[in-house]
């Protein structure tokens, strides 16, 4: 049984209030206007005031999306707007209107068929082989329709915005008019960010999130199971801090009090600045990058600029842990196999590990999990104040491809949202 919204108020849209952290400076009360700012040439629309609108009769469940039918390049996305909606097929889940959703590197990799072994037998159902079509997309902000019978959420009510992510097992994702998700990979979005904004948090920041507290364990017991974060007092060096993950791992650290330096390119040193980095440094000035050592040894190293456990062998200082999140292990599986992969996997980070071992710390793979309490610990911060995504560009629905084009140009200074 669903319970379906009828509900025909408008989503009153609130103000963003401007993230301050610990280094003040100019540039950050101006990100929240550069985030509204929407560019002319992308064909973005200037506001983000939701219609909440029944949805249509049953002869009429149609929707729009971008569907993949093949692994390829961007022109394998093709464009329908005669797509049934998805169906809630389990009590726990929820339907959602979507109003906004982003492209991250990992939608970009898996158009390309990264991961598709292993997540295709997570997709298929028992008895079936079959992974087209394929809607991509991981992250959302909309609004709550349906919901299974056993959704018991007290803050999940019909006609709720909400914020939400799509587990990578999923072959419906978010780049469409509708999506199906389990409700605890929902929450209600934040009143202090947009809808572009909202859209823009939650893939990115459970990565990183995920990364430091489950893989790095930079709170402990309770920084892997709670929403209590911490980590103060440490100290994190986050390579590529101008990126989706790093400004938000930025952010996230600083909140909890801990000393945080950062890479990225020349030009995006003092955006990454008044995120609250303590040190900044140039990753092409070799002078810059020996200035590191000076600081060493690091509690964590968090790889969010693609460099790979290879990488930490080659560092120049001293590290408990590197974290990376660009691991081998799904490229592993699809070149050789479920059992093969799976010995590739232990054979490299083993490899990794041994030549990291000169400076004393290990070679760890981050990755993303949708954990209800990860949500929780994010949706904090922004209440906070403490947390603010960066919005690079933005895309109507129907040039979601030209979004595609913009990430695989890379350079990005933060997200790539796509409204519908």
């Amino acid at each position: 049984m669903l319970e379906i919204s009828t509900q025909k108020d408008v989503m009153q849209a609130a103000g963003v209030i401007v993230l301050r952290p610990v280094r003040r400076c100019a540039l950050l009360p101006r990100l929240s206007q550069a985030n509204r700012q929407l560019s002319v040439s992308t064909g973005a629309t200037t506001t983000d005031v939701p219609v909440v609108t029944p949805l249509p009769a049953k002869s009429s469940l149609k929707m729009r999306a971008w569907q993949l039918h093949c692994y390829g390049d961007i022109d394998e996305l093709q464009f329908t707007d005669k797509l049934k909606l998805p169906q809630i097929r389990n009590s726990h889940e929820c339907l959602v209107r979507v109003r906004a959703t982003t492209v991250n590197p990992i939608d970009l990799a898996m158009l390309r068929g990264y991961g598709s072994t292993l997540l295709s037998m997570l997709r298929c159902r028992p008895g079936e082989d079959i992974e087209f079509p394929m809607t991509l997309g991981r992250e959302f902000c909309g609004e709550l329709v349906q919901k299974g019978m056993g959704v018991d959420n007290a803050e999940l009510q019909l006609g709720t915005r909400v914020w939400g992510v799509v587990p990578v097992s999923q072959t419906s994702g978010a780049h469409a008019d509708f999506v199906v998700v389990p409700a605890s990979c929902l929450a209600p979005a934040p009143v202090e960010l947009d809808d572009s904004e909202a859209a823009s948090v939650l893939y990115a920041g459970l990565t990183a999130w995920s990364g430091l507290y489950l893989t790095g364990g930079l709170g402990g017991v309770c920084g892997a199971t709670t929403t209590s974060g911490g980590g103060a007092n440490k100290r994190v060096l986050v390579l590529g801090g101008s990126g989706g993950v790093g400004t938000l791992a930025i952010q996230i650290l600083k909140s909890q009090g801990v000393q945080v330096l950062a890479t990225c390119s020349e030009d995006a040193v003092e955006m990454v600045r008044c995120l609250g980095a303590d040190h900044v440094v140039d990753y092409y000035n070799p002078v810059a990058m020996e200035e590191l050592c000076n600081y060493a040894p690091y509690d964590i190293v968090l790889d969010c600029a693609g460099q790979g456990g290879q990488h930490a062998g080659d560092l120049k200082y001293d590290f408990r842990q590197y974290i990376t999140f660009s691991s081998p292990l799904l490229a592993n599986i699809d070149k050789q196999g479920l059992g093969l992969g799976a010995l590739k996997n232990v054979s490299d980070l083993l490899q990794t590990n041994v030549k990291a071992a000169q400076r004393g710390g290990l070679v760890k793979w981050g990755y993303f999990y949708p954990a209800a309490h990860g949500i929780k610990f994010l949706q904090r911060l922004v209440e906070r104040r403490k947390l603010m995504p960066l919005i690079d560009s933005t895309f109507e629905f129907g040039a979601l491809p030209k979004a595609y084009e913009r990430l695989k140009g890379g350079h990005l200074r933060g997200k790539t949202v796509v409204k519908l």
